[in-house]
């Protein structure tokens, strides 16, 4: 008998359901022949968006330049650009040595930790999550402490809940703003309440925030680095949304605050980025025409914009249904309507998923995906068409109706 291969036991706490089993099963629908209509993910070229065109020419024009590993933290030309970028937003001391571009914002979320944390070191990270941030602290030997972000406080952080978590191993304060999966947008006053929690506790503040210029209706983002000051702060973005460029996998972290007390930590980065060699050199070059360049996804959020046409489409589709209500998101790709509690008085997300996957043939992501106990919430990105969006909520609707009519049918038969 052959003994099968046991996987690392850090990844039985490990989950990331936005690819997993709900795919796999969609997989198998598309190979019998079913057309599913696939929201679990916020990939633009997926959905007919393309990266702007001066993107695409600048790596054309530097292919003959890309053919060698380039300096482990990024050309010097793309973080010179990242770091005028960050200084002109507020950030002190952010200077080219400070940059790190990676295969990704994701890559980066990983060594960011991996240079951070000892085991048993806690994370504090918001309920729900991105959940690559979760994943990311506990292969690190980390331990999440989930803050809650619910929807019947706007979905917005309870600065008094983060500091009753704060504990002598905690090490760092995640913020994602923009949020994913929830929209929320956070104001200035709130921010400046967090770093001085994070100034209190000695604290390094991670800032996700790749979804930094995608706002509907008037929101306003505010850079995390510009209120922290002198205070330790690491903030990430990247080409993948904000210029439709996921493929390109160009992500890039900025290290800002007093750098006499990151010194130490900027160093290991730049370690843990000479182990990998170097991030995708050829999709580099396409960093100084994005952030040069005038912003082109306006158009896309401006009303009458094909995102805020799918916004609109969605909070409407909500307002009408007998089941469901939302948050209207602020800003990212996506968003996370829950299923009324008075209409269920026990609801399961992931069954609910997986009924509409099979009986309706449209993919979302069960909230509870999204380190959220007993979820109510389900995630769906704004990029398809908007038409299409109409019809997926009324697969929706008809799915909710089905299973309002089998709950209430259980007690009468139950009886009989």
């Amino acid at each position: 008998m052959v003994a099968s291969i046991t996987p690392s036991a850090h990844l039985a706490d490990v989950r990331y359901e936005i690819r997993g089993a709900l795919t796999r099963r969609a997989r198998e629908l598309e190979a019998a022949g079913l057309d599913i209509i696939k929201l679990n993910i916020g990939n633009p070229g997926r959905y007919g968006f393309e990266a702007p065109a001066h993107l695409r020419e600048a790596i054309a024009r530097h292919l003959h330049d890309s053919e060698a590993y380039g300096h482990e933290q990024g050309l010097e030309i793309a973080r010179e650009t990242i770091a005028a970028q960050q200084r002109a937003r507020g950030a002190r001391h952010v200077e080219p040595e400070r940059i790190f571009i990676g295969n990704g914002v994701s890559e980066l979320i990983d060594l960011s930790l991996r240079a951070l944390l000892q085991p048993g070191d806690e994370v504090l990270l918001p309920s729900p999550d991105y959940p690559l941030w979760s994943a990311a602290t506990i292969l690190n030997g980390g331990q999440p402490r989930y803050y809650h972000c619910l929807a019947s406080h706007d979905h917005q952080p309870d600065p008094d809940e983060i500091e009753a978590l704060i504990t002598p191993r905690t090490r760092a304060l995640v913020l994602i703003n923009p949020n994913n999966p929830t929209g929320a947008v956070y104001p200035r006053a709130l921010l400046q309440r967090l770093v001085a929690i994070a100034a209190r506790h000695r604290l390094l503040l991670l800032a996700d925030e790749i979804y930094d210029e995608i706002l509907y209706d008037g929101a306003t983002f505010q850079p995390l680095a510009e209120v922290a000051g002198e205070l330790p702060c690491l903030s990430f973005g990247g080409l993948s949304k904000v210029h439709r460029a996921c493929g390109y996998r160009v992500g890039w972290m900025s290290l800002s605050g007093d750098p006499a007390r990151t010194a130490a930590y900027r160093d290991a980065l730049q370690l843990l980025a000479a182990l990998r060699l170097c991030a995708n050199v050829t999709a580099q070059w396409a960093v100084p025409p994005a952030l040069q360049s005038a912003p082109t996804i306006g158009a896309l959020t401006a009303p009458g914009g094909r995102l805020h046409e799918a916004r609109r489409i969605v909070l409407e589709a909500v307002a009408a249904s007998d089941y469901l209500e939302l948050v209207a998101p602020d800003g990212a790709l996506y968003a996370f309507p829950q299923v009324r509690a008075d209409r269920f008085a026990d609801f399961d997300d992931e069954a609910f998923a997986l009924r509409l996957l099979e009986e309706e043939s449209v993919l979302v992501v069960p909230g509870s995906s999204f380190n959220v106990p007993r979820s109510r919430h389900f995630r769906l990105t704004l990029l398809p068409p908007p038409a299409q969006l109409h019809e997926v909520f009324v697969r929706i609707e008809r799915v909710l109706a089905r299973m309002a009519h089998e709950q209430a049918q259980a007690p009468a038969a139950a009886v009989a």
